[in-house]
């Protein structure tokens, strides 16, 4: 059974015997994976071939937000690993996205390899109407997140992570081959957690996602492959 992609599961693990456990666990059922910074940050590369190794794809998050040409190197030493997806900050600005546009791109034709599709983070889904006030935005968290959208889109980068409940907005203003990633998604009944913005799985397809990012509901449970397997049958409600 191969896997349906539109299910990217956050291994937010602190060690490789963890990630082991979970994937082998997991089995067949998940093809995509997430690699954030806890993990990354603990334990390197190395999580990206084990992974690779296993003919899984490779959502890499690590969310690079700093001078263009800095993001732009950065981002030519990670193009070099194999991820099938990295991101940047859209917040970074127009200059910064075109300049990891591009240093993505030369480095993929370069190895010879596929390029990796390239993300912006909007908003984070744990930003709920209270912080966004802190933050002294003019927009609301709608409106900032569709600007950034196209914001990203006028770079030339490929998609966008956004919350589910911004996912209709983008797709209507992005058209429908610009991709949307979606954290913040908890299959009925689940625990929200840290997240603020977030939709069931089916509810998340329906407002426009192309991929669904979750993590404790599937990581955290008794039976993780049971779990991952009910997700997947809430997305086929689809429609």
């Amino acid at each position: 059974m191969q896997g349906d992609k539109r299910l990217i599961v956050a291994l937010d693990a602190p060690d490789m015997d963890r990630v082991a456990c979970l994937v082998e666990t997991i089995g067949d059922a998940v093809s995509y994976y997430k690699v954030g910074m806890e993990l990354y940050y603990s334990e390197g590369s190395k999580v990206i071939s084990y992974l690779r190794g296993l003919d899984k794809e490779i959502f890499l998050d690590l969310k690079l937000h700093d001078i263009p040409n800095t993001v732009a190197r950065g981002l030519s030493s990670l193009t070099t690993l194999g991820a099938s997806m990295l991101n940047v900050h859209a917040s970074g600005g127009l200059r910064m996205m075109e300049a990891a546009r591009r240093s993505v791109a030369e480095k993929a034709a370069e190895l010879g390899i596929a390029r990796p599709k390239l993300i912006a983070v909007t908003i984070l889904t744990s930003i709920d109407e209270t912080e966004w006030v802190n933050l002294r935005h003019d927009k609301n968290i709608a409106e900032y997140v569709v600007h950034l959208a196209q914001l990203a889109q006028c770079a030339g980068i490929d998609g966008v992570v956004a919350s589910p409940q911004e996912a209709a907005a983008i797709r209507a203003a992005c058209g429908d081959n610009f991709i949307i990633v979606t954290p913040g998604v908890r299959p009925q009944g689940a625990a929200v957690n840290d997240q603020s913005r977030i939709a069931t799985p089916a509810g998340a397809l329906k407002n426009g996602a192309h991929h669904l990012v979750v993590g404790r509901p599937i990581t955290a449970a008794t039976d993780p492959r049971s779990a991952a397997l009910a997700i997947l049958r809430e997305m086929r409600e689809k429609g």
